[in-house]
């Protein structure tokens, strides 16, 4: 018997879910919306940074870690044993 009414009041509670099926209600908005603070009072106080802001900054320096070299000779002359 209690079984029988598990699944009777089962059934029941599930039929809401199954009447959900028509369409959905069209939502219509506005084309514009304002909003008026003019009688709105707001306090408050203006929170600074404690540092100081830094306008002169150092450019960077790296260790360069390609050799310019300024010239190839070394290379030329080998490249031209290599194709004779």
């Amino acid at each position: 018997m209690t079984r029988r009414c598990l699944m009777l009041t089962a059934a029941f509670l599930s039929l809401p879910a199954f009447a959900q099926d028509g369409e959905e209600p069209k939502v219509i908005y506005k084309s514009r919306t304002e909003i008026d603070f003019d009688g709105v009072e707001v306090d408050g106080e203006l929170v600074k940074p404690q540092g100081a802001l830094l306008l002169d900054r150092k450019r960077a320096n790296f260790n360069p870690l390609i050799q310019i070299r300024k010239d190839f000779d070394d290379e030329m002359d080998k490249s031209v044993d290599e194709v004779k």
